[in-house]
């Protein structure tokens, strides 16, 4: 049996294909694509980190899934992929923030902490014996005067971002922060463009048990979780926003698959 031209390059993470790829970092990123969306918005006064938690099951307690974490005071995270994987990279970020505050009595930086988790990434991509790490992170937090949002992906890399998603409903949210996104909007504002991404996304099908939000401000640098009954008021105002703009598209798509006929 003739073996085709990837066979044989994705069996360790240290051979490269003749077109230069890794495949298994590749697979790793499908992992991440595979995975609940997770959105990180950066606003003139903060960074706010979304997630829809995918529930398999109604008997599954919603609260046991955890997918956004507190790193250090002014530092969340969000994840999509592998929630193992991502909550390895959550412990050793803890203690980066902890050992730059014993070695220099002074917080860590957002930029610096998703540069320790990249490096620490690409090292698992570079030696046999190891996997890359299936999941992606949005790393959110304030340095001195400014909201910082990061996402780190499976190989390593590092890109900074006013507005980004990962995760299965990555296509859908960019286009929508793509055509939304201001940079004087406020954290209540960012917090509602994520809320229309979500809802647009999943055509109405939002629930506050299901929905994480963490927000931290440049006002009390501190990272938090909003309570479920402040995520249940964001869901009414969007479905209250948003209800008669999906009604008249749905009418509209109605109409024209009519005249097609």
């Amino acid at each position: 049996m003739q073996m085709t031209p990837q066979m044989g390059y994705d069996r360790a993470i240290t051979v490269f294909s003749p077109d230069g790829r890794l495949f298994q970092v590749e697979y790793a990123r499908e992992a991440v694509k595979r995975g609940t969306t997770a959105a990180g918005i950066k606003a003139k006064d903060g960074v706010v980190l979304l997630v829809d938690k995918r529930i398999t099951s109604r008997l599954i307690e919603a609260e046991s899934i955890e997918k956004i974490f507190q790193i250090d005071d002014h530092i969340g995270v969000a994840t999509s992929g592998l929630v193992a994987d991502a909550r390895a990279l959550v412990d050793r970020a803890r203690v980066e923030a902890q050992v730059n505050m014993v070695s220099y009595d002074e917080p860590i930086g957002v930029e610096v902490i998703a540069k320790k988790i990249c490096d620490h990434k690409q090292t698992y991509t570079q030696y046999g014996g190891v996997r890359p790490y299936g999941t992606a992170l949005l790393i959110a937090g304030v340095d001195d005067s400014s909201p910082r949002l990061f996402e780190t992906d499976p190989s390593g890399a590092l890109l900074e971002y006013k507005a980004t998603a990962i995760g299965a409903g990555r296509n859908a949210f960019m286009e929508i922060f793509e055509a939304d996104y201001k940079a004087d909007m406020d954290i209540d504002a960012a917090i509602m463009l994520g809320m229309k991404a979500l809802y647009t996304s999943t055509e109405g099908k939002v629930d506050a048990a299901t929905l994480e939000l963490g927000v931290v401000t440049l006002e009390d640098r501190q990272f938090r979780k909003l309570s479920e009954e402040e995520v249940a008021a964001f869901v009414s105002r969007v479905r209250e926003e948003l209800k008669d703009e999906v009604k008249e598209e749905k009418d509209e798509s109605e109409s024209q698959e009519e005249t097609n006929e």
